[in-house]
């Protein structure tokens, strides 16, 4: 029985090398992938990659009119706390309606030649990532008009970003291959988002909410976790609790590996 466990982990051992090493031979053809897409993103645009700040702020402020006046949720720097939720929730929607097409679209490509599947899903899902970088470039801006104090845990946020990535990087593996399969996905995984979005405090305190809601929000939606992160250094100058954090790499990782 030892014999055959230390087979069986030697045997998987090589495996995991085996891919590693197979990725890391097409790093250079990921790393031109990430750029042709962000190139494409911007390409004919006047003020190109400006539009990754631009675009969050023009959003932020049309939901900051609505949400601020007409349903007047009592929420100090609403306008941060507005852009926090909407960066990440973009990201993570950007990534994996992209991600979802990464291997049908490249299906001539693959029929000639071997390339692992998955990097061109990753290559959707870095770029979008690297979006996400640019647009942080607007939190910062209605940071400091918001006049929000830096703080030594906001160190820490590129942790919380790291979270996010990694659920990302499952999601957008999960949806890819799922989409090779049943196109149907597009119409239900679109659905679903509208539900997600709603069902994340993106414009609205988690208080608002009826209890029930309020726990299946908490303990179900991984999203919650990485914007209460994200929302507790920036605008409270506290660190989050460690049950967020492990709770967020723990979804991250589930998400991985089902990926």
């Amino acid at each position: 029985m030892t014999y055959i466990s230390r087979g069986g982990s030697e045997f998987m051992t090589k495996k995991i090398k085996a891919r590693l090493n197979t990725f890391n031979y097409y790093i250079p053809l990921l790393s031109e992938l990430i750029i042709r897409d962000i190139k494409l993103k911007y390409r004919k645009s006047f003020l190109g990659y400006l539009w990754s700040i631009l675009s969050p702020l023009m959003t932020m402020s049309i939901m900051l009119i609505v949400f601020s006046n007409i349903f007047r949720f009592d929420i100090e720097h609403y306008a941060v706390y507005l852009i926090i939720g909407q960066i990440v929730f973009n990201y993570i929607s950007e990534s994996s309606n992209i991600a979802m097409w990464s291997i049908t679209s490249n299906a001539v490509l693959l029929k000639k030649t071997y390339v692992p599947k998955y990097i061109f899903t990753f290559s959707k899902i870095c770029s979008s990532f690297l979006n996400m970088i640019f647009t942080l470039g607007a939190l910062l801006i209605v940071c400091l008009l918001s006049q929000i104090r830096i703080n030594i845990y906001m160190l820490f946020i590129p942790v919380i970003l790291l979270q996010v990535y990694i659920f990302s990087i499952g999601l957008g593996l999960f949806i890819a291959q799922a989409t090779v399969f049943f196109r149907d996905i597009k119409y239900i995984y679109t659905a679903f988002l509208t539900a997600w979005m709603y069902a994340t405090p993106i414009f609205y305190p988690i208080k608002s909410a009826s209890i029930p809601v309020q726990v299946f929000i908490r303990y179900f939606n991984p999203l919650y976790s990485y914007i209460t992160q994200f929302r507790l250094i920036v605008l409270e100058g506290v660190f989050p609790d460690y049950k967020l954090i492990i709770y967020g790499f723990v979804v991250a990782s589930v998400s991985m590996l089902l990926g």
